[in-house]
């Protein structure tokens, strides 16, 4: 029987099933690991200014190693790749638990680590997201990209939370621990994948993989949709000012902002059974970044906490649906010998654009404030996207292949 709950018939296939509880652990333990890196730098320097390069640390060496990935993942076995890269991982993992076991932490070492730990995701995600299409028929790959979206979101709810209470009740070496743990069951799990080498076997990368990205206007005008959206409307930097001016710098209202935008996500996640039954994929990316930026505009104007966190939940689910059926609607419709550099442009436009859109936010909150930082990014991201609606048919007739 059909109903609008997410969609579990992906996890009858053992493979799909192995891909995401690695997944998932995968995700789980990067989210500890924010936590206790943030909260080790704190301890060695007490400088908000350091706490914050742990970004460019972090997004420096994925936008570097990203395309790389995604070419490797167009030219080699995908299953050996995301082994080497988390095996890469785990032994960073190892590195941060005995540098913290040992009383050995500098910032360069620190830094360091980190910067090799995100190598390792920009090597191996890439081809992490080309695992739903090949692994499932084509009718339960958009399920099988909400169960991925689904275990995201737990992650980012439940993993930060699990490494502050192990941390507050031992040391940063409890949250390198559970990294270390989560890594070493991603990579287990690789045994159940199947072989996943690219059509042609030639050992190198089919050409015209990256001329793709601007030949196809469904995958052209997705990005920019995605784009549009965190660019111009992307809220989290300002969420310290708001909460300053309007809630007295409470730091459980800051908490709760973060809250509630996972929390909208989740819930879109576990209904997510309705929306991958809407083939009319691009029209429905389209609607959900433009609630998005209704929504970030909305925050920007609301007077209460309560009506601040009801719009970010909003966004949280716009934001959500977006990306679940972005996701969908870039595998479907990229070649498979194309897919892992189009993975990871799809990986730099994650990173790239959330980083740029919090520089942008905080720039126009300098220059005018934070509440017209916030309506107006969110306002000129709704017209962008509609805008991409308009000019891109192709965006925005495309439909996903009937489900079985």
């Amino acid at each position: 029987m059909r109903t609008g709950l997410i969609d579990l018939r992906p996890l009858r296939v053992p493979a799909f099933r192995a891909a995401w509880i690695g997944g998932t652990a995968h995700g789980f333990g990067q989210q500890a690991a924010t936590v206790a890196v943030l909260q080790q730098t704190w301890d060695l320097t007490r400088s908000p200014l350091w706490t914050g390069a742990l970004g460019v640390a972090t997004a420096v060496p994925l936008l570097l190693t990203g395309p790389v990935g995604g070419a490797l993942a167009d030219a080699v076995d995908r299953r050996l790749l995301i082994r080497l890269a988390t095996a890469l991982q785990l032994v960073v993992a190892l590195a941060l638990v005995t540098q913290a076991v040992l009383g050995a932490a500098r910032v360069a070492l620190l830094f360091g680590l980190v910067a090799l730990l995100a190598a390792g995701a920009g090597l191996g995600v890439p081809a992490r997201r080309t695992l739903p299409v090949r692994l499932l028929p084509a009718a339960q790959v958009p399920a099988g990209i909400a169960l991925t979206a689904v275990s995201f979101q737990v992650s980012m709810l439940a993993g930060p939370a699990a490494a502050g209470t192990l941390i507050a009740l031992w040391t940063p070496v409890a949250g390198y621990g559970l990294l270390a743990g989560t890594t070493l069951v991603a990579l287990l799990t690789t045994v159940w994948l199947p072989a996943l080498p690219v059509a042609g076997g030639t050992g190198r990368a089919p050409a015209g993989g990256w001329g793709f990205l601007l030949r196809s206007p469904v995958v052209r005008g997705s990005f920019a949709t995605d784009l549009a959206a965190t660019l111009l409307a992307f809220p989290v930097a300002l969420f310290p000012l708001v909460n300053e001016l309007r809630y007295g710098g409470d730091p459980r209202v800051l908490g709760a902002f973060l809250s509630a935008l996972a929390a909208g996500g989740l819930v879109v996640g576990l209904f997510s059974g309705g929306l991958t039954r809407i083939r009319r994929a691009g029209t429905v990316q389209l609607v959900a970044a433009g609630a998005w930026g209704l929504a970030v505009a909305g925050f920007g104007l609301a007077g209460s906490v309560w009506g601040a966190l009801g719009c970010l939940v909003v966004a949280g689910a716009a934001d959500s649906a977006s990306v679940m059926v972005r996701g969908v609607l870039v595998q479907l419709a990229t070649p498979d010998a194309f897919r892992g550099r189009v993975s990871s442009a799809e990986t730099v436009v994650g990173i790239a654009g959330p980083e740029l859109g919090n520089l942008r936010g905080g720039l126009v909150a300098a220059l005018t404030s934070g509440p017209v930082a916030l309506v107006g990014g969110g306002l000129a991201a709704s017209v962008v996207v509609g805008w991409v609606a308009l000019r891109n048919r192709a965006l925005r007739e495309y439909t996903l292949p009937p489900r079985a």
